[in-house]
């Protein structure tokens, strides 16, 4: 190496220096920066989870009145039924009787035809009457 060769060496080094020192202070800009973005993700991560965990509450508050929405519905439905089976079966009861008081009357018509309002009333008296005037 020659002497005269370190002057030039040592200059080229200072510029060297001097455009890594600009490059240094982007990447600290860089770096400040990517820091605050950082600082700022952790604050909306934690907004975020805070909302979340009160959406969860909601939904399980919402989800125990749904519960409690379905068995009263399902109580009442279940009463409805009960009431409607009372119903039909009371119905298919009246049905029944009306079904069997029209069989006796179609079939036993000729009997209770039979009947007039004088056979009903008693005979004896006229006879008494004949049997008294006969007498007298």
């Amino acid at each position: 190496m020659e002497e005269n060769d370190v002057p030039v060496r040592i200059a080229v080094s200072e510029q060297r220096i001097k455009d890594l020192n600009v490059v240094v202070v982007r990447v600290n800009t860089a770096i400040e920066k990517l820091s605050e973005v950082n600082t700022s993700v952790s604050r909306m991560l934690a907004l975020h989870e805070e909302r979340i965990s009160k959406q969860e509450e909601i939904d399980s508050i919402l989800f125990a009145k749904i519960d409690q929405l379905r068995d009263k519905t399902d109580e009442y439905h279940n009463n409805l039924l009960q009431r409607v089976y009372q119903l039909e079966r009371k119905v298919w009861t009246a049905f029944g009787v009306a079904v069997t008081i029209a069989f006796f009357v179609s079939n036993y018509a000729d009997f209770f035809g039979k009947f007039t309002p004088n056979d009903l009333t008693p005979t004896y008296s006229s006879v008494i009457i004949k049997e008294m005037s006969r007498g007298i």
